[in-house]
């Protein structure tokens, strides 16, 4: 979080994480089709000719007012696949809190488990931890005939007990419910 005195605003970074095709990216563009355009920016997206996130996606959204200033969030996405690791720790670095999705497939559970653990060494090298820092998990996909058992998946993904939300990105349930946890979590560190 940091303050924009010129244009007095408050800005916020929250950054979905998860393994590729998990949903992030799914889960802006639901956002952006369904909020107000004054209230947000452009969605900026550098993808793959497979249409796979390269780098990361981007947008912003604004709400009301607080003590006279505007907060901003800006709402990142992650690539999820292996050899984009470095673009990962720089999107990362400065979050306020994170969303990591999480794809409920059965065969998905090992990829969301690495990236998981991809997450945390990505904080550690800021000398951060899942711990210190506010994120919620969001189960992706839960309309897929193979989605694996919620007790299962809390089992295997939240350590911590974190606050989790159900969704299906792709048809909008649960994508507001998740970012609105986000904001709260962010904002709670005001």
């Amino acid at each position: 979080m940091y303050v924009d005195w010129k244009n007095q605003e408050i800005i916020f970074k929250i950054v979905y994480y998860g393994p590729g095709l998990g949903g992030k990216t799914t889960n802006l563009e639901y956002i952006y089709s369904k909020i107000n355009p004054a209230l947000r920016s452009e969605l900026v997206s550098f993808k793959t000719k497979e249409d796979r996130t390269l780098y990361f996606d981007f947008m912003q959204v604004g709400l009301g007012s607080i003590g006279g200033k505007k907060p901003r969030f800006h709402l990142y996405t992650i690539p999820g696949q292996i050899q984009y690791s470095y673009g990962r720790k720089l999107v990362i670095n400065g979050a306020d809190a994170i969303i990591f999705v999480a794809d409920s497939q059965r065969d998905r559970l090992d990829e969301n488990i690495a990236s998981l653990q991809d997450l945390r060494e990505k904080l550690a090298g800021y000398q951060k931890s899942l711990e210190q820092l506010p994120w919620i998990i969001q189960y992706n996909k839960r309309d897929l005939p193979r989605a694996t058992s919620i007790p299962t998946l809390q089992k295997k993904l939240n350590p911590f007990d974190v606050p989790y939300c159900e969704a299906i990105a792709t048809q909008g349930a649960g994508v507001f419910e998740t970012l609105k946890s986000a904001i709260q979590m962010a904002m709670s560190k005001l």
